[in-house]
């Protein structure tokens, strides 16, 4: 008779879920995804397609998925071995399923709002809420590089007209921002730093600023990169913000091409094709030459544009290197495969290729953010708003190896917060889509890190109160975990970091994490929140005012920015008093 392994780390009991995964053929089924319910890790099947995973509790649920088979929820005793049996899938709707980009509970599916600009898209996202820590100690976000909706944001209020709530991703918001980067140690590929302190917004409350940073890589030993530009040249993108500005943009990266590097560009429009094929960087004039010749007309036929970029990037594979279409469009694909769900499922077919994709979105009124939100993330990539020549400048230049070479991907971090010290909690960004919390078996997404990118993730904190010597018996505030891959490799890695719990004043808090307080504090109230109802525009811009760097002209810009906001937003209070 079987009983359950029992392991106690730590004070805590640690039970031992063990079993093994085969089709209805009694195939053994390798490499698939186990969800653990009770904290959200994901696994998966070894090569045998037996598996092991460690548990607090004595019955707990998974869900299992694979591709080309439906999904399959259970509970399991860890007192049993147990032989899973998955289901063949008959259409492909598994490569459609909706992503999370964080794992909180509590969410409300039915407080979804919507918003329409024009013609343009965006996902419904609903803004995380407080978590008891005692009930729900863990939860965790993707780690990615994209930035597309702040130079998004700053294209609305430069337009003097207000934010689409939809439109303002927090997560991203702070991501724009070059903060203070600490290198991690020589042998990690990521590094590490918290700091806690009082919460500006609600002085009941702490703010747990969580500063995660990504090795950069040596300059000479980056990877040759073979690089697809998939370039949108429809009728619609014949105005000065979007094929000429693309042009700008690309010609600006091929002064930094090097003689290993292979570049290829395919177009569609009224054409579709290869438009110059597979050429060295060397010949930097030739490739000059060739985007200067673009010229826009026709229907969008975005499909068939994907699918002749991927094939030509198989074509030219460098093992070892840097493999990556690079798609530039405003989005609005009218030809063929034109829906979010279908282009997901065209991209997810090549997401297990080793071929990157990087998003560029251009353009206003039939912008479509919702779709290259989608694509990139399928696509394991990247995804950036170029409003202007200096923000390609910046992507393409300034930031070329955060934006073209990836140091980790399916990076996922996750949090569990001692309960001892902590109530409740809030993540702060990382909203997941209405969509995927309403699908029952949604996945957690894991992201794509770019060389020496770093990011800043906040958590509202209502603490459990007492005094410092009592504190500081308790142990860290948090554990952090980071599960990530290297490029090109399919071992699953880990690596982890203990917050301590040592509050600093926020007036004593370094610049970069108030400045990035003050971020926060913008996004929140361009999405109205519910979180931004005790402070005012004018105290944002007093505090990005006072933390940001001088010698920072993107920190400097943020505050006229917030400047302009609190003048177009106050515009529209007064109307609404008006009625």
């Amino acid at each position: 008779m079987l009983t359950s392994f029992l392991f106690v780390v730590a004070g805590h009991a640690q039970y031992y879920l063990r079993g093994e995964i085969r089709d209805e053929k009694n195939n053994l089924l390798s490499n698939a995804r186990i969800v653990l319910h009770s904290t959200g890790y994901v696994y998966s099947s070894g090569s045998s397609g037996s598996f092991g995973i460690m548990t607090r509790k004595q019955i707990d649920s998974i869900t299992v998925s694979l591709d080309g088979y439906q999904p399959l929820s259970v509970k399991l005793e860890t007192a049993r071995y147990h032989s899973l049996v998955l289901k063949t899938l008959l259409t492909s709707a598994n490569l459609q399923k909706n992503r999370l980009l964080s794992f909180t509970r509590n969410l409300k599916p039915g407080d979804r709002r919507n918003w329409t600009v024009g013609t343009e898209t965006y996902n419904s996202l609903l803004e995380n809420d407080f978590v008891q820590a005692d009930k729900y100690p863990e939860t965790g976000f993707a780690i990615n590089t994209d930035k597309a909706s702040y130079s998004n944001v700053r294209r609305f209020l430069n337009m003097n007209t207000t934010v689409p709530p939809d439109a303002v991703r927090t997560e991203e918001l702070l991501n724009y921002f070059s903060f203070k980067y600490q290198a991690p140690p020589a042998d990690s590929v990521f590094g590490f730093q918290s700091f806690v302190s009082d919460c500006p917004w609600n002085k009941t409350n702490q703010l747990l600023a969580l500063h995660v940073s990504a090795r950069k890589l040596d300059p000479e030993k980056i990877p040759p990169s073979n690089l697809v530009f998939l370039v949108d040249v429809s009728g619609s993108m014949d105005m000065p913000n979007r094929l000429p500005l693309l042009k700008s943009a690309f010609t600006l990266l091929v002064n930094n091409l090097r003689d290993k590097d292979t570049i290829s560009i395919v177009v569609y429009g009224s054409t579709i094709g290869v438009w110059l094929q597979p050429t060295s960087g060397k010949e930097k004039e030739k490739i000059r030459q060739s985007i200067e010749e673009m010229y826009p007309g026709g229907s969008t036929p975005g499909e068939s544009g994907i699918r002749t970029a991927y094939n030509l990037a198989r074509s030219q594979f460098i093992k070892g290197g840097n493999n990556r279409v690079i798609l530039a469009t405003d989005g609005d694909f009218n030809v063929g495969q034109t829906s979010d769900d279908e282009l997901e499922k065209l991209i997810t077919q090549h997401q297990q290729s080793g071929i990157y994709l990087t998003c560029l979105g251009v353009g206003m009124g039939n912008y479509k953010d919702s779709k290259l939100e989608v694509l990139a993330k399928k696509g394991n990539g990247n995804f950036a708003y170029l409003d202007n020549e200096r923000e390609a400048e910046k992507v393409l230049v300034k930031e070329l190896t955060q934006t073209l070479y990836s140091v980790a991907d399916n990076a996922f971090l996750n949090i569990e917060f001692n309960a001892g010290l902590v109530k409740n909690y809030r993540l702060i960004g990382f909203d997941n889509k209405w969509k995927a919390l309403v699908d029952s078996v949604s996945e957690l997404d894991g992201g794509e890190v770019g060389s020496g990118h770093s990011v800043i993730a906040l958590f509202e904190i209502d603490p459990v109160y007492v005094d410092e010597r009592a504190a500081g018996n308790k142990g860290n505030l948090a554990n952090v975990n980071v599960r990530y891959k290297l490029p090109n490799d399919t071992l699953q890695r880990y690596t982890s970091y203990k917050c301590p719990y040592t509050v600093t004043p926020f007036t004593s808090l370094p610049p970069t994490y108030r400045f990035a307080s003050s971020v926060a504090m913008f996004a929140a109230l361009l999405k109205d929140s519910k979180y931004a109802r005790t402070y005012s525009w004018g105290e944002v811009i007093k505090l990005a005012g006072e933390s940001a760097d001088k010698q920072d002209a993107i920190q400097q810009e943020f505050v006229t920015i917030v400047e302009k906001a609190k003048k177009i937003y106050s515009k529209v209070r007064k109307k609404k008093r008006r009625k």
